[in-house]
């Protein structure tokens, strides 16, 4: 809204100052601190709201250090992220751009997920809360709505960088003369950086039929990816700001990625693909990094709010389709390797169990608790490491994986380079 009357304001009267919101900077720099505000003052009036509602958490006894003092905390508080994310993004952010309106649309859409889920919890007094059918259902239509947009609009495109040229010890980048529809993507380690999607489907002799198989492929490749990494925040929210840390490091990463795509001499140094319009996307990091740093100021330890299935959800899918959005969908093992090892655990360890248990007659556990971080904070043999091991506190698990997730953020940014 303050976006589009300060460009009139700047057009029409030049405005002194009305010409900022032309800056990229600017405009990033106010989505920040924007989001960080309503996240810490109008978040505390939420909470204290919840609390009046007594939408308080659910808690089972796991026998887990601490866990029953987060008996009664505040719950849904994603909602708090939800409002610090919009609200900037709808007033200084350029809502007729496409790639906004595929972030905003997918913020609402897992929010409001997330929400029903929260809501059955609390309210139904199910522990089950939405059945998982739907939820996959819901993870399945935005990732067929996202991949299917990209596929369809004509705004989103790429110019690709087709050759590199050595004068002396400078390198210089050349770019294609226009920009097109492509199906390709940024791949980490290799020189020629950039696999496209179609390639895989060459056999088929007929380039327009391999192109379009192509697109098909990446719609698939969008719903698996969304679905994997909405689940792996959602495993990863289960000790005090572990999942908001983490996913605070992760927007900063994907912001730096986008502002580097969506400038042409950055992109060019960098030999990535230039993706034009993106540059909007660099707003709404921003504000998705001040939503998390605000909500953090309450969820850090001692949690005084916990984000729940309306937070989790929705910022795991944020960060999916963004990375979707810049074309480093491959990059996000690497920089969402928390999640990913969070997930993984879960999965393995019902494997595990399962197929010990028809095998011997008793279920065997790999971890002494999944997703991941519960077997730390849990008192016990491993199962593979036969001696005790003590439980560590909550705060100091959730400090040495925001480490890790830095470290993998680094690395993620450094592909660009190693290659």
């Amino acid at each position: 809204m303050f976006y589009y009357l300060f460009q009139y304001l700047d057009q029409t009267f030049d405005f002194p100052g009305s010409g900022l919101i032309n800056f990229i900077s600017f405009r990033a720099s106010v989505a920040f601190i924007l989001a960080l505000f309503i996240a810490t003052i109008f978040g505390k009036r939420i909470i204290h709201f919840l609390q009046r509602k007594q939408i308080g958490e659910t808690v089972r006894d796991l026998g887990l250090e601490g866990q029953m003092a987060k008996k009664g905390t505040p719950t849904m508080g994603g909602i708090i992220i939800i409002l610090a994310i919009l609200v900037p993004c709808l007033l200084i952010g350029h809502i007729g751009n496409i790639y906004m309106i595929l972030m905003l649309i997918t913020t609402i859409w897992l929010g409001f997920i997330g929400g029903l889920d929260d809501y059955i919890k609390v309210f139904k007094k199910d522990k089950e809360g939405l059945h998982g059918k739907f939820k996959i259902v819901g993870q399945v239509g935005l990732g067929l709505i996202v991949g299917l947009t990209l596929f369809l609009s004509p705004n989103v495109v790429i110019r690709e960088n087709v050759n590199t040229i050595k004068d002396g010890e400078i390198e210089i980048v050349e770019y294609a003369e226009s920009n097109v529809k492509s199906t390709k993507t940024t791949i980490p380690f290799l020189k020629n950086n950039n696999l496209d999607y179609a390639d895989l489907f060459s056999f088929m002799g007929d380039k327009d039929k391999a192109q379009m198989l192509g697109w098909m492929f990446f719609v698939l490749v969008v719903i698996f990816i969304v679905t994997a990494v909405s689940n792996g925040a959602n495993m990863t929210d289960g000790l005090d700001g572990l999942a908001t840390g983490s996913s605070a490091i992760i927007g900063v990463t994907l912001g730096v990625l986008a502002y580097l795509s969506s400038n042409i001499r950055y992109a060019g140094y960098l030999s990535i693909m230039f993706i034009p319009g993106s540059e909007e996307l660099v707003i709404f990091a921003s504000a998705f990094i001040g939503a998390l740093v605000g909500f953090l100021w309450y969820n850090t330890f001692p949690a005084q709010v916990f984000m729940g299935d309306t937070g989790s959800l929705t910022i795991g899918g944020i960060i999916a389709v963004f990375a979707i959005a810049i074309h480093k969908e491959l990059l996000i093992p690497i920089l969402c390797g928390i999640f990913l090892v969070e997930n993984l655990s879960v999965i393995v360890q019902r494997f595990y169990f399962k197929y010990t248990k028809k095998k011997y007659g008793e279920g065997r556990r790999i971890f002494k608790m999944a997703p991941l971080h519960h077997h730390f904070q849990k008192e016990g043999i491993s199962a593979y490491i036969q001696k005790p091991i003590n439980a560590i506190p909550e705060s100091k698990i959730v400090t040495r994986f925001w480490i890790i997730g830095i470290m993998l953020a680094v690395l993620t940014i450094i592909t660009l380079k190693i290659r």
